[in-house]
């Protein structure tokens, strides 16, 4: 898999004119959302290149990351004249960039993309790496593939126009960040004022977040060992997030991740003696910072069923994690009984108040 580019861009426009003129391709498209189209296009629809572009636009939200919306991507490329000599660009937040990856890799077997990450969420985890998919069968990222973008295009200007729920989603990934792989990364991210927002520090710390993240797919591309570090919190997190969805009650995907690493770090204090001390910190920025998600132990089990169908399960009887042993060491392809995870959620709603 080849890896990508990924640019901390400082004059947006200038920065895509020079991609756009060093990727020869017959048609541009760019795709967003019906959020993106009205609050972030508009930062790019001067430039030359993106003026003439085929513009495809798509619902919002995580629930549109399924078969009818990739259908509908599809349907646009190939009614307006896409070959694979076309370039893809997404423009958009975790949910836009997922899917537009998928419906390019796919598209004719394979056009180019580019991402212009949105939001705080996409640009340190979903524009970075090279995982696509949609959503299938009430199941996070149930469909997809590896297929890194061309380019990933990061311009800080897009977050100060998020609300603060949206910037919180994407500050728990780097948190998690942190937490894989040192104390000083991990202590800067967790003493970082989420409500006096400082935009030139936070632009410092997401260019260290994306960079952790960049070194790690670097050296396993194919989550094939080190990658799954960046697991942390998701095994659990994304049943929160899928039960969430199942109830008529959406969490945003940060949320879900930072209930799930309180669960994961307990799981990790139990296993491989991750510091108490450094546990009780991460719980406490993160109830400070995160609200409550309605649940009880009725849930359990429904919770227990999304686990089992992770895709990062070795086998259909076992559920997989990545824990911690301290902050920076990790230990991947660690399971955990029944009983043990549903001992999790319960330290979880115990420590926030869940």
């Amino acid at each position: 898999m080849s890896m990508q580019k990924v640019i901390k861009s400082t004059d947006l426009n200038k920065d895509l004119s020079n991609i756009l003129t060093q990727l020869h391709f017959d048609r541009l498209f760019v795709l967003t959302d019906e959020n993106t189209e009205k609050l972030c296009y508009p930062f790019i629809r001067d430039n030359e290149q993106i003026a003439k572009a085929g513009k495809i636009v798509i619902k919002a939200g995580d629930n549109n990351k399924n078969i009818e919306s990739l259908a509908s991507i599809w349907k646009f490329l190939s009614e307006n004249g896409a070959t694979r000599h076309s370039l893809l660009v997404n423009l958009g937040g975790g949910m836009l960039t997922d899917i537009g990856g998928f419906a390019a890799a796919s598209f004719k077997r394979g056009i180019r993309c580019i991402n212009i990450p949105t939001t705080l969420l996409g640009a340190v985890d979903a524009a970075v790496g090279g995982k696509t998919g949609i959503n299938f069968n009430g199941l996070k990222n149930e469909i997809g593939a590896f297929a890194p973008a061309e380019t990933v295009l990061i311009d800080s200007l897009f977050f100060q126009s998020l609300d603060h729920q949206n910037f919180l989603s994407g500050y728990a990934e780097m948190i998690k960040h942190g937490l894989i792989d040192s104390d000083e990364v991990w202590k800067r991210t967790i003493s970082f004022d989420t409500e006096e927002i400082d935009y030139s520090k936070l632009k410092e710390l997401v260019v260290e977040s994306v960079g952790v993240k960049e070194r790690i797919v670097e050296i396993d591309p194919f989550e094939k060992g080190l990658r799954k570090a960046l697991n942390l919190g998701h095994t659990i997190g994304h049943a929160f997030e899928s039960l969430s969805y199942e109830i008529n009650k959406p969490v945003q995907h940060g949320y879900a991740v930072a209930w799930g690493t309180i669960c994961e770090l307990y799981l990790s204090q139990k296993f491989c003696n991750f510091p108490k001390d450094k546990l009780y910190s991460t719980i406490y920025f993160i109830k400070d910072n995160y609200d409550g998600f309605p649940f009880d132990c009725d849930d359990y089990e429904r919770l227990y069923e999304y686990m089992k169908h992770d895709k990062k399960n070795e086998s259909a009887d076992t559920v997989n994690f990545t824990l911690l042993s301290d902050v920076g060491k990790v230990k991947i392809d660690q399971t955990a009984s029944k009983e043990d995870i549903f001992e999790s959620i319960d330290f979880l709603r115990e420590s926030v108040g869940l």
